[in-house]
């Protein structure tokens, strides 16, 4: 493949960051690949350019695209500033999707969302801005994620299920058909959800049910 000048930088190093890295790797669209830590983060690396500090330089350096690569569990903070500091500096940020997802023709699919190996985005789905559909995930026909919400390694939409900003759905947990999970809200791991689900509240089990404050 011949050089395309297009460089990405992966706005944070931990875990997810590799997940994303080896997609983006196998994209085969970015000739340079840097990965970005939080200020006061020193990992010796040579794919390291920076800190958050450095985003502005880098800009200016000529790294014209860029991904949020913190993974989240219940507070979406990090990754909702990273995402708005990057647009902010006039960064592009594209949709990361491994060539072994399978996605819709007609899926929607929002700036900044990552797809991850294996997961599948159904017809008519829709996928907000800085989404995460972990490995093995399955979107089913219909389905809306909202903007920062992350879907958990093997978790099903199914059908039409709408699931709101800055949710987590745990890993296994399957949600049924045309089921609301409000925003901010967590699903955890293996959970059935049945009915809906409100806003900002933690839930779990099968049937999934809301965890008493």
């Amino acid at each position: 493949m011949g050089k395309t000048g297009k460089k990405i930088l992966l706005l944070g190093g931990g875990g997810h960051c590799r997940s994303v890295y080896d997609s983006v790797l196998a994209m085969k669209e970015y000739d340079e690949i840097g990965i970005v830590l939080e200020n006061g983060a020193s990992v010796s690396s040579p794919e390291v350019v920076g800190t958050d500090a450095d985003l502005p330089a880098l800009r200016e350096k000529g790294w014209g695209f860029a991904v949020v690569t913190v993974g989240s569990v219940g507070d979406v903070t990090i990754r909702r500033r990273l995402f708005h500091t990057a647009k902010q500096l006039g960064f592009l940020l594209p949709v990361i999707v491994d060539p072994t997802a399978v996605i819709a023709s007609d899926a929607r699919l929002g700036e900044g969302c990552y797809i991850a190996k294996r997961a599948v985005v159904n017809a008519g789905a829709g996928i907000g801005s800085c989404v995460i559909i972990n490995t093995g995930a399955v979107i089913e026909h219909g389905c809306m994620v909202g903007d920062y919400a992350h879907i958990s390694s093997g978790a099903v939409l199914s059908g039409e299920v709408s699931i709101g900003e800055g949710a987590h759905i745990g890993a296994g947990s399957v949600v049924r058909q045309q089921i609301r999970v409000g925003d901010g809200t967590l699903i955890g791991i293996g959970s059935a959800v049945v009915k809906d689900i409100p806003d900002f509240v933690t839930a779990y089990g099968n049937p999934c049910r809301v965890m008493e404050k």
